[in-house]
Order: C-alpha cells, then structure tokens, then sequence
C-alpha cells in the first residue's frame, strides 16, 4: 500500500488533479512567531521546482495577511522557495476582489500597512483608527495585528453600527511555527468586534470557498480539479472537500498521524502524507510532454 495514501476507510479523491493550492505555515515551512524567520520543511523545493518543470499551475495560499503577496513573495524566494509574485495568494487577494465587484470604496483596516496594501492596488481607499473620519467606511477588514488595541476595536465597531460589513482575513485560532502553535491575531479581535456588534463575517481567507474560488478562477481550473495540501482539517481540508477539490493532509504542522486518522468524514483528507516528497506519487498531475 501506498504510504502517502491514507487508511482504507477513505473515500476515493475526486477528479483528476490539474493544478495545486499548497499552504503555507506548516505545510512548506515553519516560521518563527514574529514571522521574520523562515525553516523550509523537507521535500518543499523539490515538489514545488517539479511542479514546474511539468508546467503544472500552482499556489500558494495563505491565511497569513501581514505582507502585501509580492512582499510575502519575495520573502520566500530569500528563503529557497521557488514561487512567483503572482503565485503568491493571501486572504488580502481574496478580499480586494471580493470588495472591488461589490462595490466597496473604502475600508477600515484593523491590521498592519501590508494587511491593505491588495485592497489599494485594487483601488479601494483604506483608513485606519486614528485617521480623519476613520469610521466612514463600506467596510471593515480585520487582519495580521499584533498591536490592535481597544481604540481600534471601538472603532471597527462603530463603523460596522453605522452600516459597515465586516470583513475577515482569517478565523483560525491558531497556525504552526517553529516554537509550536501559535495564535492568530484576527480569530481573537474579530472574537470581540462580533460580542459587541453581532455582525455577520465575510472571511475571506481559508476554509472560506470565496477563497478556493479565487485560486481556481487564478490557475484556470474548476474547483473539482484543484488538490489542496494542508495542515489543518478545519482549514485547508474542510475548504478542499466544500469545494469538491482533492484534499492532501501533511503531517509537518499541527495534525499528526493519529489526528487524522481520527477526523470525521467532513475533515478527513483523501490522502495523508508522511512527508511532502510523496505528493507526486500519491496525486497524479500532469508530466512534461515528451520533445
């Protein structure tokens, strides 16, 4: 048997694989709390320099918002991974697009500068608390914000009572690093924006179908044809079996072997793998033709 392919109580994977969505944190490496330093994890450049050299789409998406995608990019092609700017998808990507087709003109960011720097390029004006008439917004973004405060969580609110939507880069409560689990800031803030105000959230960064839809439309896939490889079962596998896509459980992050086996169906992979390096042989993608 296969060690990449998972116990037989899993259901076959759907169709065939014609393009791959990889995680990040976990999946590919591990990086320090302060997302400053980076571990690469075995198998991570040779997969992915693979995968282009058969010339099979691919992404990378994170629920990691602190950096604009060609900044994030371009940190982890200094750290050896082979990914282009354009490769490069964060929950920011999603939400630019979103709010661009609906209408959205200006928003509140609760993150750092590089949280709204893909809604700027998109052309969406973006504030943050502080700023002259900071409240007077189409919506609300909350994203990577170690030094939020309660001034910044007043003022996300007061903006959602006067008819902002509330948008989410991420609302998972923890993501790997190399010290361990470590907490996601906007699972915490959004927490105490949504006790005050009950606002409904449009969370645009992963298990979000928003964001597997944007990622597909991306590579030129439809979603059914997408392997999506994670860490998590509430994250990368839960958004993978929503979406009819292949999903690819690794053990490098914050599931182990016996965590997966013991999920139930909505959050079990099709395949689990021991180590990255046995992802070609456990989803078929295309091969380079032959000259």
């Amino acid at each position: 048997m296969n060690p990449a392919v998972a116990t037989e109580s899993m259901p076959p994977a759907p169709s065939a694989v014609r393009a791959l969505v990889f995680d990040v944190d976990g999946t590919l490496l591990l990086s320090d709390r302060a997302l400053g330093d980076y571990e690469l994890l075995p198998g991570a450049v040779e997969v992915l320099s693979e995968l282009r050299r058969r010339a099979v789409p691919f992404a990378l998406l994170t629920n990691g918002s602190a950096y604009a995608p060609a900044e994030h990019a371009a940190k982890l092609r200094s750290a050896g991974l082979p990914v282009d700017d354009e490769q490069m998808i964060t929950p920011s990507s999603v939400a630019a697009d979103l709010m661009h087709r609906r209408g959205i003109r200006r928003a509140l960011i609760l993150g750092t500068h590089g949280v709204g720097q893909a809604l700027r390029d998109a052309g969406i004006e973006t504030t943050y608390q502080g700023m002259p008439h900071a409240e007077k917004v189409d919506a609300v973004y909350v994203g990577w914000h170690p030094k939020c405060g309660m001034p910044d969580i007043e003022s996300a609110c007061q903006a959602i009572w006067a008819g902002a939507k509330l948008y989410v880069a991420s609302d998972v409560p923890f993501f790997a690093t190399k010290q361990g689990r470590t907490i996601g800031y906007s699972f915490a803030i959004v927490g105490a924006i949504r006790r005050m105000t009950k606002a409904p959230m449009i969370l645009t960064g992963k298990p979000s179908l928003h964001a597997l839809r944007f990622v597909a439309r991306k590579l030129g896939v439809a979603m059914r044809h997408l392997a999506v490889v994670g860490d998590d079962p509430l994250v990368e596998i839960v958004m993978a079996r929503r979406g009819g896509a292949v999903a690819v459980g690794v053990t490098t992050g914050v599931t182990g072997p016996a965590e997966w086996a013991r999920q139930p169906p909505a959050r079990r992979p099709h395949h689990v793998l021991n180590s990255l390096q046995e992802l070609l042989s456990a989803v078929t993608v295309p091969r380079p033709a032959l000259p």
